[in-house]
């Protein structure tokens, strides 16, 4: 092969490796500037975690430190609920169903 293809060839590579430190860098910036955004966030709520929670912000004990019967109230509510929603959509159902025989007839 002459020695020019070899050149054009070397020059190429050169070039192909310029182009991907250039392209790793800029998208290495970039991915530094989202993580700084990230441990900004980050560090917020850690030092949040830190403070002393407000009398009124104060969680509620868990379930299985509290008496049986409020864990029965509250599923007897939930209950209640699911079965509101479940009358509800066999309301809507039956309601769409005799809209369409009226529609049909």
């Amino acid at each position: 092969m002459p020695w020019w293809i070899w050149l054009v060839l070397a020059l190429f590579m050169l070039g192909m490796i310029v182009a991907g430190l250039v392209y790793a860098g800029i998208y290495g910036l970039r991915a530094l500037k989202d993580m700084s955004g990230v441990a900004e966030q980050v560090g917020e709520r850690m030092s949040a975690m830190g403070e002393p929670a407000e009398a009124g912000d104060s969680p509620e004990p868990p379930l299985f430190t509290q008496p049986l019967s409020v864990a029965q109230e509250r599923y007897a509510d939930t209950y209640v609920a699911v079965l509101r929603r479940k009358a509800a959509k066999r309301e809507r159902h039956t309601q769409a169903w005799s809209r369409w025989k009226r529609f049909n007839n």
